[in-house]
């Protein structure tokens, strides 16, 4: 199996096998891997590849957008109605300034843009790792003896 079978067999087994939220981790890195991909391309020299590479990586990411927010309307009401609204007003507006930096060339635009989803994703990533503390926490240690109780000589 060749090297590039490999990673990609490692990546759908890595996605398949995610918790909802190491997908959403997921996503939010791809999106702004692209980001990175297309602010790094305004270098380019080559007029072909920089309107292309910057096309194609905002459009990558305004798709991984797209599929946060689908994800978010497709829940419909219930708890956490606010926060919900929230971030499909966010979603929107993170696919506007990705649509109006990509048709006007706007580094600016794309700076914005990470910086603002570096800051989501890492509130979530955050969240998701006190939320992860805090089920390992609750999860009583093996009892080593495995008669299930222990004695304790310390009153």
């Amino acid at each position: 199996m060749s090297a590039l079978r490999q990673a990609q067999a490692y990546k759908s087994s890595a996605v398949n096998t995610a918790t909802p939220g190491s997908l959403l981790l997921m996503l939010y890195d791809g999106a702004i891997k692209f980001m990175n991909i297309a602010e790094k391309a305004f270098d380019y020299e080559d007029p072909l590849e920089f309107n292309q590479t910057i096309h194609n990586n905002l459009v990558k990411s305004q798709n991984i957008v797209r599929e946060l927010r689908g994800a978010l309307i497709s829940r419909g009401e219930g708890e956490g109605e606010d926060l919900v609204n929230n971030l499909i007003a966010l979603y929107d507006y993170f696919d506007r300034r990705l649509q109006e930096a990509n048709v006007k060339k706007k580094r600016e635009i794309v700076q914005e843009v990470i910086a603002r989803m570096t800051d989501l994703r890492d509130a979530w990533a955050e969240s998701y790792t006190k939320e992860n503390q805090n089920k390992n926490s609750a999860i009583k240690p093996p009892d080593p003896d495995g008669n299930g109780s222990r004695l304790s000589l310390m009153g």
